[in-house]
């Protein structure tokens, strides 16, 4: 890797970005460097009590706004881009939360229809006290309240796709986008395929804490401040977003129905471990049959989101992701901290 420079970008409104693909880039990044970028709410930052109803404060389809896109030197398709979360700081003291009508998995939508009527819209305010770590749920129709660990996540990070393709942030699929996984917190390194020259790196849509599935569809959205580092490992492509902690790997899927995501990823993941542990098929499916797991992102968006996670030492003898890449960033962040 080059030398290590800092970048900071703090986009203005009318800088955010609502698609992956077609849009210029607002900076370069090259592998080894350090991305320090302000990110807002899936809101932009309307919602900030209950009587800011989403629908009557946000206009579609300005929602899920992402910051970028970043073009990546030397990233040309079929290389795999590795992105380490090295911090996600909320930007507020506070975070939102709502139910819409027609959206989410526990009401009728445009492709479940139904005579029942819709949902109500409520909006749910989180105070956040990071010092402490914590966030306070409160209920909206008595006294309930719990606090809540705070657990910050980015809910939508990708590239651009190929095929000169423009889609919505709100979608996930192969070039990552709204993948809405709590697995996207600081410590993780996601890989994501190019597909375009310079890749053109976005994100956004942080989220203070989010159950799996993220029922209602809307984590506790917050702006942050989000630190990460780049690398672009060459010649080595990447069909479906890949993620790695310190204790696994995970391959994520994402379509509609939920079981072709979770076909997805397992399909994914049960090659990986061959590759790197150089067990047959059939071993390898086995091994995952009986010891992964299978974390759901979202089954509210456009695609589902499920993910296959296997824990490293429960791998026999694996060789190192991608060449060794996420401790490598990983060392890179600690030296930041």
């Amino acid at each position: 890797m080059t030398a290590m420079e800092k970048i900071t970008y703090r986009p203005a409104r009318d800088e955010l970005a609502y698609t992956f693909g077609g849009r210029m880039p607002v900076a370069h990044l090259r592998s080894g460097d350090v991305l320090e970028v302000s990110t807002e709410d899936c809101f932009g930052g309307l919602v900030r009590g209950p009587a800011d109803l989403p629908s009557q404060v946000c206009r579609m389809p300005y929602l899920n706004p992402v910051s970028g896109p970043f073009f990546v030197e030397d990233a040309e398709p079929g290389d795999t881009l590795a992105i380490h979360l090295a911090s996600i700081t909320p930007a507020r003291d506070w975070g939102v939360s709502s139910t819409f009508p027609h959206f989410g998995a526990l009401t009728s939508t445009s492709h479940t229809a139904t005579l029942q009527p819709p949902l109500e819209e409520r909006v749910w305010v989180y105070d956040i006290d990071q010092q402490a770590g914590r966030m306070r749920f409160q209920a909206t129709e008595t006294d309930h309240t719990v606090e809540l660990p705070l657990d910050p996540m980015i809910g939508t990070i990708g590239v651009a796709p190929g095929g000169f393709e423009a889609r919505s942030t709100i979608v996930p699929d192969t070039h990552g986008g709204n993948l809405d996984t709590p697995q996207l917190r600081a410590g993780t390194t996601l890989y994501l395929g190019v597909n375009v020259h310079g890749a053109m790196l976005a994100l956004g849509d942080g989220h203070a804490r989010q159950g799996e599935g993220e029922a209602c569809g809307v984590g506790i959205e917050i702006a942050t401040t989000t630190t990460l580092t780049v690398e672009v490992i060459k010649g080595v492509p990447t069909a479906w977003p890949r993620l790695e902690t310190d204790q696994a790997i995970l391959s994520i899927g994402c379509a509609r129905p939920l079981e072709d995501a979770y076909r997805i990823a397992h399909h994914d993941m049960v090659g990986w471990a061959g590759s790197l542990t150089g067990l047959e098929t059939l071993d390898a499916y086995q091994l995952v049959s009986q010891v992964g797991r299978a974390p759901i992102g979202n089954v509210c968006d456009p695609n589902y989101t499920v993910l296959a996670a296997v824990d490293k030492p429960l791998l026999p003898t694996p060789e190192p992701a991608y060449g060794g890449v996420h401790a490598r960033l990983r060392q890179l962040a600690a030296r930041l901290r």
